[in-house]
């Protein structure tokens, strides 16, 4: 009697055991881990994408020297040895330089009167044949813009 009763607890023991109870595996087979939220997808999207750009970082040289870069960081107390991440702030200032001379550019295309033009022109003109000449005023409204006051005193001391 005791190995028919050791037998029995031990089947029972069996039952319970979710490796070999085949209702607790099926179980755990058509729950799988939850599928990431939107926000969790996003941001390993958002990951992929930096990770994907600081690797175009590496073959992209900026018109603004290294050392330039260098020396500034340096000044203002910004210290890393990572090259992508030095090219990735002088690619966002040389931005913000074209983005500035570009402003500049149409306040002198407004002050003379000429037609701001997007691409080449069709027929050649007197006016067409003038030069814009960028000046002190035009610098400064641009910069005026982002908020920075560039302007001249009026008078001086």
């Amino acid at each position: 009697m005791s190995q028919s009763s050791s037998q029995s607890s031990s089947a029972t023991q069996a039952q319970s055991s979710p490796a070999t109870n085949p209702e607790s595996s099926s179980a755990t087979l058509t729950n799988p881990a939850p599928a990431p939220t939107r926000a969790e997808a996003e941001q390993a999207r958002k990951d992929r994408t930096l990770a994907e750009f600081l690797l175009m970082l590496d073959d992209h040289e900026p018109l603004i020297p290294e050392e330039v870069t260098d020396y500034y960081l340096q000044r203002v107390g910004f210290e890393s040895e990572d090259p992508r991440l030095k090219r990735l702030l002088s690619l966002a200032a040389q931005k913000f330089v074209s983005d500035i001379a570009a402003d500049a550019y149409q306040h002198a295309r407004v002050r003379t009167g000429a037609a701001p033009t997007r691409g080449r022109p069709t027929g050649v003109t007197a006016r067409d044949k003038t030069k814009t000449v960028l000046t002190m005023d035009d610098l400064s409204a641009a910069l005026n813009e982002y908020g920075i006051s560039a302007r001249k005193p009026e008078f001086y001391i």
